[in-house]
């Protein structure tokens, strides 16, 4: 009766205003004139008046820019995820999807395409949009030094730091007086180029270094503490000496240019002495999550946008403010990581690859069409390379590194990437570097970025540091050592619960060790240390309630099965223990293309495609990262599926081939658990007949006769199932139970498959 009511109501309501409109509409046409309605639409068809109106929405201002974003970033996650395989830092893909997208490839290649996605005059938008990005992204910046660190470290950091300076920057200098006669734009005298040179040869990029020293696990490291500090000390000197050449630049004169480094000076006084205790103030009282309300957020924006504001009109660059801003952020830890949680995706993934791409657009290598040119960008690069690594190097010697740690520190420290783009994009707006000598810089950043994780690969070949069996303690024969590797902390929590009764045989020689891989684009260097303490909070509460000790091994991680095979191999482990999930794809179209995951296709599976060994969409039972982690570990392969394992008393371990034996190790260690209770099934008959099999069997119930069943017939009831915590089952049996859709799968607790 309720709905006939609500459509009765909603017909009339509907009918009666439909009507009212037509009748306002009717009469509002005898107020037209009739002359110039008739004119315009004998003028033109209906089609061309669609065509008109389409064209011209396709060249509105707003639909070109949505159309070169969207182009963007998809073209730079491409290029980003395509040097991610190589094994170079995303941010190289992202200049290159810059480059491919400007006129060296497409401009070139496909001219009407280029001028449609990106005309002349819409330039401007896209820069200032990609300015505000820049702006965002030095602000995060900003927030992730750490300048308590650099208060530890800071007399071997500043002479590491400065003599990498110095050095570079000395060699531009000097080679500015080879190229300013053919290179240096008309009206720009030799000190503002030669100023110019040197700082662009001596910029170190912090936010690649770091994103490069967590994926090598070397963020909690001495040297790795070592290098970020060193960096950090760079990028702070090289935007002073910046902020002092723009000054000068912008001036023309040295004694000038006085003025306006004295403003710099009294700008940076007010915001360290009266800004950053206000800020603190606020940031100590709204250091949690509810606590930043938009008001809140908003005093810090305003500051971030007034300072690059001051900067700007000072003389100095807005980035230079943004990157103050960034520094002067109150030092509580959370309250920063909950700030840059709120900015860096909008910056790096949406506003930051547009830089990167309007600078592509300004990267003409076509240019570059004589071998002399060549030549002069060959000496860049050598004078780049020279100053950055032998100064570091030597410097970091000098202070007692090792040669091994030295020569990692003068690698890292010759790393631009981002960086030099924004010293270049500077430089090049303010006048100082002409097209040609622009694109030889883009170059050099790209070649001595690129070359960062080779030489770290050379270094570790031929002087090799510790071994991880130098790391960790071998363990005796007699212990059984479990690695878990675990994605979620309650996941990781229900896996050191289950791998806590497999090592309690022996309570002495508990050996369990808990890792963690995290993708390093998750992590920055400030929110590091507490999503570490966060991950690992509910397992070491388990371990407690359990009274029970584990290792934790947290590492940031560019390929995690990668990482996770190479730690089980070469760790003296007896199991690795790897937890699984059903992916929001399962049983879907997208799921079987994509092997049941999200993620793209591995390097691995590529080149097992391109050798012929297997088909690029699998269709195995697990996700082709679980495939490939079990085809390639050398230890026993435990893959958890979990349902609700709250308790682990009641455990269920069918046998339904002879292989199956190989369980039998992992049955008598359960059945040695005090309150456990193993049933095992052996439903054919076939696996107890086996001789050896057979004895082992009656061994294990002589051994623990309360705590082991014997069933011989198949009792996979819904009612069984149901009373077990966990069945552990071989993977040959589990896949051939998937493949044969056997009802009693949809009943099974929580499984624990083994590959022996």
């Amino acid at each position: 009766m309720k709905n006939i009511r609500n459509v009765l109501f909603y017909s009339i309501t509907i009918g009666i205003f439909s009507a009212l409109l037509y009748f306002f509409i009717r009469q509002g046409t005898f107020l037209e004139k009739a002359g110039q309605i008739t004119q315009k639409q004998t003028t033109t068809s209906s089609w061309e008046q669609f065509t008109d109106t389409f064209g011209h929405n396709i060249h509105h201002p707003l639909a070109t820019l949505l159309l070169q974003i969207v182009t963007i970033i998809i073209v730079a996650r491409l290029f980003g995820w395509l040097c991610k395989v190589i094994g170079q830092p995303t941010v190289i893909g992202e200049i290159a999807a810059g480059i491919f997208l400007g006129p060296s490839v497409l401009g070139m290649f496909y001219p009407e395409v280029s001028a449609l996605i990106f005309p002349a005059n819409s330039l401007s938008n896209l820069q200032f949009l990609s300015q505000v990005g820049l702006i965002l992204f030095m602000f995060i910046i900003g927030m992730e030094l750490d300048l308590n660190v650099l208060k530890t470290k800071a007399q071997e950091a500043i002479v590491i730091s400065h003599a990498s300076i110095i050095l570079p920057f000395a060699l531009g200098v000097g080679l500015a007086l080879y190229m300013y006669t053919d290179f240096a734009p008309d009206g720009i005298s030799f000190l503002s180029f030669s100023l110019f040179i040197g700082i662009a040869l001596s910029i170190t990029a912090f936010p690649v270094l770091a994103r490069i020293v967590q994926e090598r696990g070397l963020s909690r490291t001495r040297l790795g503490m070592m290098v970020i500090t060193c960096a950090a000390t760079d990028d702070i000197t090289a935007w002073c000496i910046l902020a002092a050449v723009i000054a000068i630049v912008k001036a023309g004169e040295f004694v000038s240019a006085i003025y306006t480094i004295l403003l710099a000076a009294g700008y940076v006084i007010v915001m360290l002495k009266l800004v950053k205790p206000l800020l603190k103030r606020i940031g100590d009282h709204y250091a949690y999550r509810e606590g930043l309300t938009k008001p809140v957020v908003a005093v810090f924006f305003l500051m971030l946008l007034l300072s690059s504001y001051c900067t700007e009109i000072i003389g100095i660059h807005a980035l230079f403010g943004a990157f103050m801003a960034g520094v002067i952020m109150p030092v509580n830890q959370r309250f920063r990581n909950i700030f840059i949680e709120k900015v860096e995706d909008v910056s790096l993934v949406l506003l930051l690859p547009l830089f990167f791409v309007f600078t592509g657009l300004r990267t003409q290598i076509g240019l570059l069409n004589d071998p002399h040119l060549w030549w002069i960008t060959g000496l860049i690069i050598a004078a780049a390379v020279t100053g950055k690594f032998i100064g570091s190097a030597v410097a970091a010697r000098f202070v007692k590194q090792s040669w091994r740690d030295s020569l990692i520190i003068g690698s890292l420290m010759n790393t631009r990437g981002l960086m030099e783009l924004v010293v270049l994009n500077i430089g090049y707006d303010i006048g100082v570097l002409s097209p040609e000598i622009f694109a030889m810089m883009v170059i050099m950043a790209l070649a001595t970025t690129c070359m960062t994780g080779p030489a770290l690969d050379l270094i570790d070949k031929f002087l090799p540091g510790q071994k991880w069996d130098d790391l960790h303690p071998v363990h005796e024969p007699s212990r059984f050592s479990i690695l878990i590797a675990f994605a979620s902390p309650q996941g990781g929590r229900k896996m050191l619960r289950l791998a806590h009764k497999l090592v309690s045989k022996q309570p002495d020689e508990q050996v369990i060790t808990a890792l963690h891989l995290s993708p390093s684009s998750y992590l920055n260097q400030v929110n590091t240390e507490e999503y570490q303490y966060e991950t690992f909070r509910p397992i070491n509460e388990e371990a407690h309630e359990l009274n029970t000790t584990f290792t934790s091994l947290f590492k940031p991680s560019q390929s995690i099965e990668h990482d996770i095979i190479e730690i089980a191999n070469d760790g003296d482990f007896d199991m690795l223990m790897i937890g699984i999930g059903k992916s929001v794809f399962e049983g879907t179209f997208l799921g079987k293309i994509l092997g049941f995951t999200s993620k793209f296709v591995s390097r691995e599976r590529l080149f097992d495609t391109i050798t012929g060994k297997e088909k690029l969409f699998h269709s195995d039972v697990f996700d082709e990262r679980t495939t490939h982690i079990i085809r390639s570990v050398k230890v026993p392969v435990g893959i958890l599926i979990e349902k609700k394992l709250e308790q682990v008393r009641n455990v269920f371990m069918p046998l339904f081939t002879p292989e199956d034996r190989r369980l039998l190790p992992f049955a008598e260690r359960l059945s040695a658990v005090n309150g456990l209770r193993m049933t095992i099934m052996d439903p054919s008959q076939t696996v107890s007949q086996h001789a050896a099999t057979g004895e082992a069997l009656d061994a294990l119930q002589e051994k623990s006769p309360e705590n082991v069943t014997m069933l011989y017939e198949n009792v996979l009831e819904k009612d069984f199932l149901q009373s077990q915590d966990l069945m552990v089952i071989s993977l040959e049996s589990w896949i051939k139970a998937v493949e044969s859709h056997s009802v009693w799968l949809s009943n099974s607790p929580s499984v624990l498959i083994i590959r022996s």
